[in-house]
């Protein structure tokens, strides 16, 4: 096995150090991106203007439950749709197994929490980021909507929901700041790399499906 053999000239450190610092700027241009994207888009549920859509993002659950986080943020949808700021909630999840129905839970959670069943429509298929806003966009025809999330992800939210073609604003949901958010802030430094990817390449999400009115019914329903 070779040996990294470091540079033994002044010319070759000055060298070295222009490499290391280009590729740290490189590495964080995403992030970048995702930051400018939301600016002026992360309110708080006080000034968040009024849209006829929430856009719910999965975390997980734990024994069939919303996990801590998740739980988080469907306490917030919750809270705007009591204030009159939300219509509908759209809550974006994972269902690829048959014991992992992340969709329903949150609407199960909902529903003991104030929101009408019929005001909650469900999408199987946000099995990430990019998937749940394109797939709001182009298979439930959100163009507008607030999205609720912690604030470690809302920026990434904002920008991909952006690009997707859903004007929208953000809620980040507060946390004390511990290991998992601390895990979170920095998953999201790797994670916006794909983003800027997606948000480029425009993939299809991994599963698409035909248009669903469910929103516009659950807009027009009492």
């Amino acid at each position: 096995m070779r040996r990294l053999r470091m540079p033994r000239t002044r010319r070759g450190w000055r060298r070295l150090v222009q490499v290391t610092v280009a590729v740290c700027v490189l590495a964080l241009l995403p992030a970048t991106w995702v930051r400018l994207s939301a600016d002026g888009r992360v309110r708080t549920e006080a000034d968040v203007p009024a849209e006829p859509v929430a856009l719910v993002f999965g975390a997980g659950l734990q024994n069939g439950e919303p996990s801590a986080y998740l739980a988080h943020r469907l306490d917030a949808a919750a809270r705007l749709y009591a204030a009159g700021k939300v219509r509908v909630v759209l809550v974006s999840g994972d269902n690829s197994r048959t014991s992992c129905n992340e969709p329903g839970a949150m609407r199960t959670y909902l529903a003991a929490h104030g929101v009408p069943r019929q005001k909650v429509v469900l999408d199987y298929a946000g099995f990430d980021t990019w998937d749940s806003c394109d797939r709001a966009k182009r298979v439930f025809g959100v163009s507008r909507a607030v999205l609720v999330s912690q604030g470690f992800h809302i920026r990434r939210a904002l920008a991909l929901c952006a690009a997707a073609g859903i004007d929208s604003y953000g809620i980040g949901v507060d946390e004390p700041h511990d290991a998992t958010w601390y895990a979170g802030g920095a998953r999201e430094v790797l994670a916006s790399t794909k983003a800027a990817l997606d948000a480029l390449a425009h993939p299809s999400p991994h599963f698409l499906g035909p248009p669903d009115p469910a929103i516009p019914r659950a807009l027009a329903t009492p």
